[in-house]
């Protein structure tokens, strides 16, 4: 069974997109950054951006009867990758022993000029 999940952001409308698509018991959360109602939050922060972005996918999980623990994957994207041990500090410490697959690259910019970071999760569900 899919269930799409939206935050009815405007970006969702322009891409016709959704924020997470469940299927089964699998969760792909997309792209997610520090851009709530209209503004950037932690400007020039890239600790307290992945802080929130980490917090922001942890709330659609939650949603879906998901949770940190059920994530297998990450994916960052961040505008310069010397700060790649601040986002790896913070990934770590809320990603505690769940050590998901990660990956991070460099990208040249995000939607806005104010963003550090940007990541995409899976999660998946261990059938009982």
């Amino acid at each position: 069974m899919r269930i799409n999940w939206s935050s009815n952001s405007e970006l969702e409308a322009a891409f016709d997109s959704s924020r997470a698509v469940q299927i089964d018991n699998t969760v792909e959360v997309s792209g997610t950054t520090a851009y709530e109602s209209g503004r950037v939050i932690g400007v020039g922060d890239v600790t307290l951006q992945t802080e929130y972005v980490i917090k922001k996918i942890e709330h659609i999980l939650v949603e879906a009867n998901h949770s940190l623990t059920d994530v297998v994957r990450t994916r960052i994207f961040i505008t310069d990758i010397s700060l790649w041990r601040e986002v790896a500090k913070v990934h770590s410490y809320l990603f505690e022993d769940v050590s998901p697959a990660s990956t991070i690259v460099e990208v040249s910019k995000l939607l806005h000029p104010d963003l550090l970071v940007e990541i995409e999760a899976t999660s998946v569900k261990e059938k009982s």
